[in-house]
């Protein structure tokens, strides 16, 4: 087996549990690799940002996350386990989780498309701290609210536990087939999420840049700025991204250690 390294070189635990992930895969002859075209998986060292960077390198193979991060929604191994998730995995213990992912465009007011990047947790929009955003949200052609609000959260099933909780949106089975959307901070009494099916398309058509206000398309977090006339379409990839995992925690188990 050959695996492909992922760190997050910016935190001293997460290099400490890469010379550890080195050592162990010395010890059961796991060959580590350079070129992640010859990886047959991709460990992930770091917490849940580093997992999604590594979803955007890892050419859709299978990812291992060792959490050295905060809370691990994602990242769920840790650096204490590693060598019995690899033996694990070594004894084809083990199985894949698919994950559904997003892309989509933005459409310029003079009909020029800037292409979205595949994104794991969500695509979004949102303002910086001056003014509002007027848009309004169409599904599948038809509108279904306008709303004034600092953006909107187009959110997969495991981007449920990131940006859209905290906006106070539900938490979703990471399995399901559904997008989710959460407004973030609406002028209006209707502030509730909306659950879609996945086959839906959503556009956010952007109406007004109130006060000094800028606003942005993000995409697991990359931003590329939007502008009066433009419209954010979004819709489910077809592509999957692949995570690795051990049948040692469900993902209740999971949400109870994280919210507890």
């Amino acid at each position: 087996m050959k695996i492909y390294i992922n760190c997050d070189d910016f935190k001293k635990t997460a290099k400490k549990a890469q010379k550890d992930l080195i050592r162990i895969c010395d010890e059961l002859k796991i060959e580590i690799t350079e070129n992640i075209d010859e990886a047959d998986i991709v460990c992930s060292i770091g917490g849940d940002g580093t997992l999604l960077k590594s979803t955007s390198i890892s050419n859709t193979k299978p990812i291992l996350g060792i959490n050295c991060g905060t809370l691990g929604f994602l990242t769920e191994i840790e650096p204490k386990d590693m060598k019995k998730a690899l033996k694990e995995i070594l004894d084809n213990n083990y199985y894949i989780e698919n994950r559904m992912v997003l892309e989509g465009e933005i459409i310029k007011a003079n009909g020029e498309k800037i292409k979205i990047p595949q994104a794991l947790n969500e695509v979004s929009i949102s303002k910086n701290i001056y003014g509002a955003v007027r848009f309004d949200a169409v599904i599948d052609g038809k509108l279904i609210n306008s709303y004034t609000a600092d953006g909107m959260i187009v959110s997969t099933p495991t981007g449920s536990t990131a940006y859209n909780l905290s906006c106070g949106g539900p938490i979703v089975d990471p399995t399901a087939e559904i997008i989710t959307l959460t407004p973030i901070a609406p002028h209006t009494i209707l502030n509730r999420s909306i659950i879609l099916s996945n086959n839906s398309i959503i556009e956010i058509r952007i109406n007004e840049l109130r006060g000094d206000a800028k606003a942005f398309a993000l995409y697991d977090g990359n931003s590329i700025e939007i502008n009066e006339g433009d419209t954010v379409k979004v819709k489910k990839s077809d592509k999957i991204t692949q995570i690795i995992k051990l049948n040692w925690k469900s993902f209740i188990d999971i949400i109870r250690e994280n919210i507890n």
